[in-house]
């Protein structure tokens, strides 16, 4: 056996072994509703293949939701235009795509799990604050028409959440048919803790809604400041 067949044969074991715990442990846990579990093969996979370092959210999106769009996360949701069909609307298997702002300049995008209720879903993604895969995180929906155009995300798997987050909507994976899937309910605003008092600024939604949006502050940043270590990262790289 040549070193290149050897080496072939040594990726097959793992990711064979890796779909396989992956099945074993969806199947101890049961599945959501709308679950997708199946699909974490995937990235379990990636994970046995690429090693222990941090997968970056976009080939995390990529593997786990089976949407292969190019660019940053910033980039996906121009780039899935005459692709893949987006919208408002939350969908288990979907990427909800954040827009860029100065805490996230690249973006990012995260896979949808389960849909909770009209303003909550749940999400697995990876990178958010420059640590690994993180499964069953809870983000709400905190636009004034739930219409999921900003949204805040649950620290670690507690009862908080952070910081008011700008989104573009969800990427579907299905082909583009020129329309845009709009979000049909309109459920109360959800009652949460205040978002952080610090890195903020106003940022406007659509009727001019102002919601305050994490955004790297004029001065160094303080670390020492509760919770912060559990909200998204300023990050270079996605």
């Amino acid at each position: 056996m040549f070193a290149g067949e050897k080496k072939n044969a040594v990726v097959s074991v793992l990711v064979a072994t890796a779909v396989m715990a992956s099945l074993g442990q969806a199947a101890a846990r049961g599945s959501r509703p709308h679950g997708h579990r199946a699909r974490h093969s995937v990235s379990v996979a990636y994970q046995a293949v690429h090693g222990a370092r941090v997968i970056q959210c976009v080939a995390f999106a990529k593997a786990d939701a089976g949407i292969d769009i190019s660019g940053n996360a910033r980039d996906w949701w121009t780039n899935a235009a005459g692709v893949y069909e987006r919208g408002a609307r939350p969908e288990n298997g979907s990427v909800l795509s954040f827009r860029p702002n100065g805490r996230m300049p690249l973006g990012h995008v995260a896979v949808v799990t389960g849909v909770e209720d009209s303003r909550t879903i749940v999400i697995d993604q990876s990178h958010w604050n420059s640590n690994g895969i993180a499964r069953d995180v809870e983000v709400k929906d905190v636009s004034e028409d739930n219409d999921w155009s900003a949204v805040r995300v649950q620290l670690g798997h507690g009862e908080s959440f952070g910081s008011i987050y700008p989104t573009h909507g969800f990427i579907y994976p299905r082909p583009d048919r020129g329309v845009m899937q709009a979000n049909v309910t309109h459920a109360p605003m959800p009652v949460l803790d205040p978002a952080p008092a610090d890195l903020r600024r106003t940022y406007k939604v659509r009727h001019e809604a102002a919601l305050e949006v994490a955004e790297a502050p004029d001065r160094p940043l303080d670390l020492r400041v509760g919770g912060l270590s559990f909200d998204a990262p300023n990050r270079g790289l996605q």
